[in-house]
């Protein structure tokens, strides 16, 4: 399982959150996304990205290509499919149409790998972005000795 987690500041309070990141889980084919305990799919996923342009525009692609490879691998499966059928029915199975079929799916394999590491991606420049926008990586705390007295230094 990889899982990717980060804390974001919360706007005007500076609370820290870790249910703003995006959790990734690896499954069997590419990857589950989890905000806090709710799961999303590729249409939620997209939209909690909104907010940050290259993330955003990142998993619009990775959506894009998702849905290509989708597509072709479905038909792929549905043309070998028809014949395997015909032929488990005792018909006449049209091979051409299984091997056309066979050669889609073939094409959805790298779709369906673009699209894991698009999306992968995505989801750690989200989640960047959300470290780069919480309260202490952007402030400093430091301890101070002059003499007989200790301090406390906050920069921000």
């Amino acid at each position: 399982m990889t899982v990717t987690a980060s804390h974001a500041q919360d706007a005007g309070r500076g609370i820290q959150m870790a249910t703003d990141s995006i959790l990734t889980k690896k499954v069997f084919g590419g990857y589950q996304f989890y905000q806090g305990n709710k799961r999303l799919n590729m249409k939620q996923l997209v939209n909690t990205m909104k907010p940050n342009e290259e993330a955003w525009q990142l998993a619009k692609k990775a959506q894009s290509t998702n849905t290509i490879g989708t597509i072709i691998g479905f038909a792929g499966g549905a043309l070998v499919g028809w014949p395997l059928g015909t032929a488990l029915a005792g018909g006449n199975p049209e091979w051409v149409m299984a091997g056309i079929g066979a050669g889609l799916i073939v094409v959805a394999i790298p779709l369906s790998q673009k699209f894991n590491k698009q999306v992968k991606n995505a989801v750690n420049t989200y989640n960047s972005s959300l470290r780069a926008n919480s309260f202490w990586d952007k402030n400093e705390l430091k301890v101070l000795m002059k003499g007989d007295r200790v301090g406390l230094v906050l920069n921000f």
